[in-house]
Parts: structure tokens; sequence; C-alpha cells
């Protein structure tokens, strides 16, 4: 298992485990992981993967969430590519038989390099021949909580536009885990391309306000940002960034805030470009607004790492 210490991954590798399988965790730091064997390789370096990974041993099935951290053009095609590609070819040679990769919905429209580097993987996973599961997930519990500590200390919840310029289907970390463990052994799910939400309707950032206000018996207050001042942004730093590498990643980050600021995180019509929410599948038990009320009450606290939104 690759990517298992970011927060889906640790509760893959818990799902993994849970489910009798014998997991061995490849990470680039040492660290436990709790019922898994864990091995310190160097993903960017294919006789690292071979010799400290896979170490010679025959494996049934490869499962990945491990993804760049930033986005930017240089970790995105390091890590969503080329790390990959270099797993794909240490797992053919382990005789490893199923490839479930996790992936993300938006490469439906890809704007960005992370996303064309995702892609590029994923086409090559598929014509690998190889079995193969890509679970592409909307939007997470610990991307769409940022505001919870702004909005506790009184402050207006931050939209762009009137905050219904998009939606999503959000799922846990441990319902997405539990999806994906079970792609091993669900036959439907076998060489294809999985798009999956959490239960209930699509939400939109204003909903998501709504119901923080109503969970802390409070007026709901807002406060818009212009869709054009992410463009205003992004277009300045990308001219800078000609002259200024350091600022043209910051363009990046900048137009990848943006693309989450007015793409939904649901299935996509290619034809129309339009986003549904009915035909966005649906699986799990667990809901945003009762991870919401966990986190306010103090059971659950978010850890939002580098994706987060706000």
């Amino acid at each position: 298992m690759l990517g298992a210490t970011g927060t889906i991954g640790r509760a893959s590798a818990g799902a993994l485990i849970g489910r009798g399988h014998d997991v061995v965790c490849l990470v680039r730091a040492p660290t436990i992981i709790s019922g898994a064997t864990v091995r310190c390789v160097d993903v960017t370096d294919p006789a690292s993967l071979a010799r400290d990974g896979f170490a010679g041993e025959q494996f049934d099935a490869v499962v990945s969430c491990m993804a760049s951290r930033s986005g930017v053009p240089h970790d995105a095609w390091a890590i969503d590519h080329r790390a990959h590609m270099n797993v794909l070819a240490a797992a053919q040679a382990a005789e490893a038989t199923h490839f479930v990769l996790l992936s993300a919905i938006c490469v439906q429209k890809p704007l960005l390099a992370f996303q064309h580097a995702k892609l590029a993987f994923e086409a090559a996973l598929i014509d690998s021949g190889m079995r193969h599961t890509i679970v592409r997930p909307t939007a997470f519990f610990k991307s769409l909580s940022g505001q919870i500590a702004r909005v506790r200390r009184g402050k207006p919840f931050m939209v762009f536009g009137d905050g219904t310029l998009t939606a999503c289907k959000p799922i846990s970390d441990r319902d997405l885990a539990a999806y994906i463990a079970d792609c091993l052994v669900e036959e439907s799910r076998w060489n294809r391309v999985l798009p999956i939400g959490g239960p209930g309707d699509a939400i939109t950032p204003r909903q998501q306000g709504e119901a923080l206000f109503a969970m802390l018996g409070r007026p709901a207050r807002f406060t818009s940002v212009p869709v054009a001042l992410l463009d205003a942004i992004a277009g300045g730093l990308g001219l800078a960034g000609k002259l200024v590498p350091a600022l043209a990643t910051k363009a990046e980050l900048a137009r990848i805030g943006r693309y989450y600021a007015t793409e939904s995180m649901l299935v996509r019509d290619p034809a129309t470009g339009r986003y549904d929410a009915a035909a966005t599948p649906s699986t799990g038990g667990d809901t945003l607004f009762d991870y919401y009320r966990a986190v306010l009450d103090g059971v659950d606290a978010p850890e939002r790492g580098d994706h987060a939104v706000f």
C-alpha cells in the first residue's frame, strides 16, 4: 500500500487490515501503522521500490492512496505520474494482479497540472492490462472543515459568489476507506473507473455555512468573495511568475483555488458540461453535518493536511 500516512490512506490501511489482508505499507519516513508491516522507500527511485519495498516478494494487489502534496506541476508529475509508473512496474514484477488507485473526481475537467498527471497514469494503468479499479471520490470532510473555527469565533462564513456556484457529495475517510478495501473483492468494481460520493443530497457551500450557524444557534452571516478577484490574483501571479519562478508556483496554487471555487465535485456530463448530483453514486452512512457536530462537540478534530480549501 502507498500513501498510508495520509488521512485517507491510514483509514484505508485500517479497513484492509480489518478485512484480514496482510498489509505492507511503503512510506517515505519511519512511522507506526498498527497491524501493518512498514517499509521505508523512495517512490521516485525504482531501485529503492524494488529493493526496500517489494523486496523480491510476491504481492496479490497494490492499493495506492498516494498523491502529490501541493499539486503544482513539478510535484504532480513527480508523484501523481512518474512515481506511480514506478510502482506499477514494481507491482508487475511482483506478479500483483490488481491495482486499486485513489484518483480524484476533478480530473473529469482537466485544467490543472495535477489533473493531467493523474489522467496520464490512469491511462497507463488501464493500458497495462493489469486488473484495476480507479476510484474518483468527491470532496473530503477535511477539505470542507476549514471554516469551523472562524465561524465559532463569530466571523462570517466565506463563499465565492453567492455560495451556490458549486456542490458536492462529501465522503468521510471511513466510508471511502471501506469502499476502497472492498474493490479488491467486489467483481463489479474491477476494470472500472468509479466516481463515488457520500450519502445524501449534494451540498453547496452556502448550505455548509447555514448548517454551521444553525448548530451554533446563531443567525447565518456570509462574506462573498468575487470569482473575478481570484482571476485577477492568478493572472497577476502568472505574469510575475515569468520573472520570479517562486511566484509561478503561487500562481498555480491560485488557479487550483479558483478551480475548486467554481467547479462542482460531482459527475460531469461530457456532452453538456453540466454536473449531475443524481448521477453521482453514494456510499456509506457518515454525513458532513454529523462530522461538523462531532468537531463542535470536541469529539473529532479535523486533519486538513495539504489539500484544505480554506
